[in-house]
């Protein structure tokens, strides 16, 4: 059974989500034509951990920032098992001694804590305000909310919300078995398949290919997706095929290109398994 059949639809549209929000967060790093991307050294304050937040917060790690974010126990108990966040306290301190030491490595982290239930939204701002602490970065669209105010009459900036491209197609590929074996191989094609030349766009997809599989590995069974061009799905797609044919790849191979979020086209790449 292949992977984008077994995957549910909730999981397949939180990796969109995903997808958009590194997308945004890239967009804020400033790259440059030829070094990749990153948002190492800075810290993105998510707020109340909901299901925008926690791609948000996957996002983020992809892209190489710290993160924080707050929430109830139980919230952040399954965030931790999805794999959204990698640290739940129970102490704005202890999250702070976490995230200063990995924003002075400029490594990717997820910190959660957890909030009390009577608390205001407003409150654990405030908490970090007078421990010194005014984040980078936060959220799309945040201003309305109460927990952001304060940081953004400070200078904090929100990620700012882009859609997709229109030239570009969304392009996914799963394998019906041994994905540990096979999806490695399929990653490394499509790294082939992106354009030579230096761009900012060819750095940022290099280091979702290269990324995103990590982060997503949990909700995503075997599942890989790139935002490309057309030429780009077609290279893959002719690669694939050419593998398959020389026996190269012995997996049936599935690969989806989406047009709109209306429609796709399937181009499905199958061999007998070894």
């Amino acid at each position: 059974m292949n992977s984008m059949a077994t995957n549910p639809p909730a999981a397949l549209e939180f990796a969109l989500q995903v997808e958009r929000c590194y997308a945004c967060l890239i967009q804020a790093a400033g790259q440059g034509l030829v070094a990749e991307p990153s948002l190492g050294g800075k810290l993105l304050y998510a707020g109340p951990l909901d299901a925008q937040a926690s791609a948000l917060l996957v996002a983020a790690n992809i892209a190489g920032a710290a993160s924080l974010a707050v929430s109830a126990e139980a919230a952040g108990k399954q965030a931790i098992r999805d794999g959204v966040v990698d640290f739940l306290v129970t102490s704005l301190d202890e999250a702070l001694r976490i995230l200063k030491n990995e924003i002075r490595k400029r490594t990717a982290v997820a910190v959660c804590v957890t909030l009390e239930p009577q608390a205001r939204e407003d409150y654990f701002s405030r908490q970090l305000l007078e421990r010194g602490v005014l984040p980078d970065l936060l959220p799309p669209r945040c201003a309305p909310a109460p927990e952001f105010a304060a940081f953004l009459r400070q200078g904090a900036r929100p990620v700012v919300a882009i859609h997709p491209d229109a030239n570009q197609v969304l392009l996914c590929w799963s394998v019906a078995e041994a994905p540990a074996q096979w999806l490695p191989k399929l990653d490394a094609l499509a790294m082939d398949c992106i354009s030579p030349e230096p761009s900012p766009a060819v750095a940022a997809a290099h280091r979702w290919l290269r990324l995103a599989p990590r982060y997503l590995g949990r909700r995503l069974q075997g599942l890989r997706l790139l935002r490309c061009d057309e030429s780009t799905a077609a290279r893959f797609h002719k690669k694939v095929q050419e593998q398959v044919e020389r026996g190269e790849i012995s997996v049936a191979v599935e690969i989806q290109t989406s047009y709109s979020a209306l429609g796709s086209a399937e181009l499905p790449c199958s061999a007998p398994p070894a």
